[in-house]
């Protein structure tokens, strides 16, 4: 979606609705440095919230009626809390949070709302996570339940398992729920417990979209997810998680060739996201870096789930001085890499990356990102 400041969504919500909205809710997208295709093995995760979020400005109604116009592609949409029909399009991440939220015993009570914002729809930064956590918000300040980050998140992730039916684990709803400025946050999917930890000084990170676009509940995710079920089976574990990279050498060879090349990156995944958090509490930004790079190839190679484009761009970012690492993020098979560059070169490393990577039949935008907070009330 292209940018919205709170100001806009205001002024649209103003015109549309003829006075100024009760409250503005934000969620933020979301970067993962390190640690992909863990989350729904129980593993362990590295992403950090993006000063790229949704907003929502909104005013309670007195019915169970939710309308919500979309102001980016001038779309409406409205649905009737007693009478919740599964459907096609952006509403449904909307109405699915309803239905978790209700499953879960909440009382809630309708809104009209305006939402916006600047996390690119199919990038891999997560903009359905931010979609569903500031829904969230929107039907807490409505209907007057508590705050609950953890369970908020939770309640999110089971909308888009259940409702929208994308089988993604914990991580991108927790962290536009727990995200900290300044700091990366170490997640456990197991325990959902997180440590903040600080991106190390004098580096930012660069969000490098390819410009290519996949449609997760359609593509492969859920066959890779199947596999790494069926890998953990043959470990007697309960989930990949458990399997230390020793036992994994000791015993993968029991398993298929796709169950076993699977296996062998969660298992590194989560070994190289331990230390890439330990590594950025010591600083040691070329540390990080050299794990990002480990963790492209193994994307590349045994998950399968990198692309032509996603490789393309990785390459040019690995080519540049400045750059300490760069891989793919998110689920793969198209949208953004991930790169942790020098500060001082980041302007020379976007021109340079873009040239190198721009051809007549692509191009590629860069998102200079800072660690932003969780999901909140704006007004």
């Amino acid at each position: 979606m292209s940018r919205a400041s709170p100001p806009a969504v205001e002024a649209v919500f103003l015109e549309r609705f003829g006075e100024a909205p009760a409250a503005v809710v934000r969620a933020p997208g979301r970067v993962n440095l390190i640690g992909e295709h863990t989350d729904y093995n129980d593993g362990f995760v590295l992403p950090m919230a993006i000063d790229r979020e949704i907003r929502i400005a909104l005013r309670p109604r007195r019915d169970d009626t939710v309308s919500v116009f979309a102001a980016d592609v001038g779309l409406e949409a409205s649905f009737t809390l007693s009478a919740l029909e599964r459907g096609e399009g952006w509403q449904e991440y909307i109405k699915g949070v309803a239905w978790a939220l209700q499953a879960e015993g909440f009382a809630l009570a309708g809104w009209d709302g305006v939402m916006g914002g600047d996390v690119p729809r199919g990038a891999g930064l997560s903009s359905s996570a931010a979609l569903e956590l500031a829904a969230a918000r929107a039907f807490q300040l409505s209907s007057g339940f508590a705050w609950e980050p953890t369970r908020m998140a939770r309640a999110c992730q089971r909308a888009e398992n259940r409702w929208v039916g994308m089988n993604s684990g914990i991580m991108d709803q927790l962290i536009s729920a727990l995200g900290r400025e300044g700091h990366a946050l170490l997640l456990d999917c197991r325990t959902l417990e997180g440590e903040a930890v600080p991106l190390p000084e004098g580096h930012v990170v660069v969000v490098l979209d390819t410009g290519t676009r996949r449609g997760l509940v359609g593509s492969a995710y859920n066959e890779r997810r199947a596999q790494c079920e069926a890998a953990a089976i043959h470990f007697g574990v309960p989930a990949l998680r458990d399997v230390s990279q020793e036992a994994f050498e000791a015993g993968a060879a029991g398993l298929p060739e796709l169950p076993r090349r699977r296996a062998r990156h969660v298992v590194g995944e989560n070994a190289r996201t331990l230390a890439a958090a330990e590594a950025m509490r010591r600083g040691d930004a070329v540390t990080v870096g050299r794990l990002m790079n480990a963790s492209h190839a193994s994307l590349r190679e045994d998950f399968e789930v990198s692309s032509e484009a996603l490789d393309a761009i990785v390459a040019c970012a690995w080519s540049q001085p400045g750059c300490r690492g760069a891989r793919m993020t998110g689920a793969g098979f198209g949208g953004c890499a991930v790169a942790l560059v020098e500060e001082a070169t980041v302007d020379a490393f976007v021109a340079a990356v873009t040239a190198c990577y721009d051809t007549a039949e692509r191009r590629a935008s860069a998102y200079v990102c800072r660690p932003a907070y969780g999901a909140s009330r704006l007004r």
